[in-house]
């Protein structure tokens, strides 16, 4: 696997490495002996969505205790994926990262805890899979307007 640093310290983009032939191909998404320099979350849960081109989700996050990293990547289709630096003693707090994540180029981004996140689907189909570290929490999820004049 090849692992990115983006200008967000902790935020990583990772390519997996793909084998493939005439019958098709196969790539380890997710290998935790691979990545655990890298990544220090023990994910718990998988989320899967499906949406339609133009769809935005989010900006999504827990609050702690429940802060989730996450893991993404999209299944079949494409997304212009945002994460937020939310940590307030971080310096980038405020800052933003865009990518584009598609089945064709199969990179994942992965985020510590501290993170809002959304995405832009691109393409209808859209079939997005996020690992998270933490179980989802009714009273700890919270969100950031899109548009806000905050973010930069």
């Amino acid at each position: 696997m090849i692992i990115e640093n983006t200008p967000i310290k902790d935020l990583m983009l990772i390519t997996p490495n793909v084998f493939g032939d005439e019958r098709g191909y196969f790539m380890e998404t997710y290998n935790k002996k691979s990545l655990e320099k890298a990544i220090k979350a023990a994910f718990v849960q998988d989320n899967e969505s499906l949406s339609q081109k133009d769809v935005l989700r989010g900006l999504h996050f827990q609050k702690p205790p429940f802060a989730q990293a996450k893991l993404i990547r999209v299944i079949f289709g494409s997304i212009l994926d945002v994460a937020v630096d939310i940590r307030k003693d971080s310096e980038t707090y405020g800052q933003h990262f865009k990518h584009i994540l598609s089945s064709e180029n199969r990179k994942q981004l992965y985020m510590p805890a501290g993170f809002a996140h959304g995405f832009l689907c691109l393409e209808d189909e859209t079939i997005v899979n996020y690992k998270c570290s933490e179980f989802y929490n009714k009273n700890s999820e919270a969100s950031l307007l899109w548009n806000d004049a905050d973010l930069n």
